[in-house]
């Protein structure tokens, strides 16, 4: 009889790191006391997106009260709720569109990131996603067009939404402390992005951040409220991993841009960031090793309050061939794509 085994599945797992442990054990304990208390699934969908034959499904599967479901969303509260919500790990997903269904498993922390094989139309297009005693949610997806060549891969913090924090205490005071409503955009970076849209309407848009998916649905609306386009966010699970504390926000941005030349092969990238991160060392990384995949590298340049606190500049030469630009706003960013990079058409 045929498996689907590989030799792979039996090399050793990597051993979890005792942080890991520890919360894994916590989550149990949790979600066991939820289940007793008769709290019921709930799954917070987030936008996807996809190809020819095939989408990327994400959400989470959280137990909330019965008659709370909307909750979950985390409207009109503090970030730190959000971190307060169980999780129901390792359960399965069904997720269905015109009558044609795939069941797939959250992981530890109740995540579902998963590539299901559906024939869709390019555009929006929506999936039902439900589990085992939920109601079924709409997942949104966006398909790329296959004759789609350009698209825009976007940093979030400092480079669409002002931060003006130090960098140690950035996560903590996003994720536990801040209202999403005392957020304030980068000035011109949706305008930047709606010419964009407009030049190319069927150009994909992604948020890739170091943020936990716990605040998703707080950076969805942020992005919502201020005109930014609409587009799938491709943020981290919280917590330690089998070999550290926390997750590397670098390896996260260097394997989802990795991952999209990969499932994109003819698509060219404006890769947007700003020069108080790692992001003009990822972006001319990736450039290095995908020039035909980099359109080009916008760079938000800090103010120098902004420096400051994001404990200097990261500015570096590069020499690669690869269009890079630099400004302190959309409206420069704007004029720079405009003049260097011509198919951008803005």
């Amino acid at each position: 009889m045929a498996t689907n085994s590989s030799p792979l599945d039996y090399l050793p797992k990597p051993l979890l790191h005792r942080a890991a442990k520890v919360e894994d054990w916590i989550h149990e304990f949790r979600e066991a006391r939820a289940l007793r208390s008769g709290r019921v699934p709930a799954i917070i969908a987030y936008p996807g997106y996809g190809g020819d034959g095939w989408a990327r499904v994400l959400c989470r599967v959280l137990l909330v009260r019965h008659g709370e479901e909307n909750q979950a969303l985390y409207e009109d509260v503090r970030g730190w709720r959000s971190f307060t919500s169980i999780a129901l790990n390792h359960v399965d997903v069904t997720v269905s569109h015109n009558g044609e269904s795939h069941v797939v498993t959250a992981d530890r922390g109740g995540v579902v990131d998963a590539v299901v094989p559906f024939s869709l139309e390019p555009g929006w297009n929506t999936l039902k996603v439900s589990t085992s005693g939920s109601a079924p949610v709409d997942a949104p997806v966006f398909v790329v067009d296959p004759e789609c060549r350009i698209g825009v891969i976007s940093d979030v913090d400092d480079t669409v939404m002002v931060t003006l924090l130090p960098r140690p205490m950035l996560a903590a005071w996003n994720a536990f402390v801040l209202d999403e409503h005392a957020r304030r955009p980068v000035p011109g970076m949706a305008v930047l992005y709606e010419r964009i849209k407009n030049a190319h309407p069927s150009a994909p848009f992604i948020y890739l951040s170091t943020g936990a998916w716990n605040v998703a649905p707080t950076l969805s609306r942020f992005l919502s409220r201020n005109l930014y386009p609409a587009g799938p966010l491709l943020l981290t699970d919280w917590g330690p991993t089998h070999d550290r504390f926390f997750r590397s926000g670098k390896d996260h941005k260097e394997q989802n841009l990795a991952r999209l030349a990969e499932e994109f092969p003819n698509m060219r990238w404006i890769l947007v960031g700003d020069d108080g991160q790692h992001d003009e060392q990822i972006y001319g990384a990736f450039a290095k090793h995908h020039p035909e995949h980099v359109a080009a590298v916008a760079i938000r340049e800090l103010s120098p309050q902004e420096a400051v606190l994001a404990g200097g500049r990261k500015s570096q030469p590069h020499d690669d061939g690869t269009i890079w630009v630099w400004a302190p706003n959309g409206g420069g960013l704007a004029s720079e794509l405009s003049r260097q990079v011509p198919e951008t058409a803005i």
